[in-house]
């Protein structure tokens, strides 16, 4: 395997790690309980 194509494969592997992070997170984030649980244990923190 070439240097080139180990980076490319590298760098596809990374954008298909962050779009899956993003995609959970827009998930969760539609969820308007999951907001509302979310920041009230964060409150209780204070």
């Amino acid at each position: 395997m070439s240097q080139t194509t180990r980076v490319r494969l590298v760098r596809t592997g990374w954008l298909a790690v962050g779009s899956v992070v993003l995609a959970g997170v827009f998930a969760l984030y539609a969820q308007p309980a999951f907001l509302v649980t979310m920041i009230d244990q964060l409150w209780a923190c204070f």
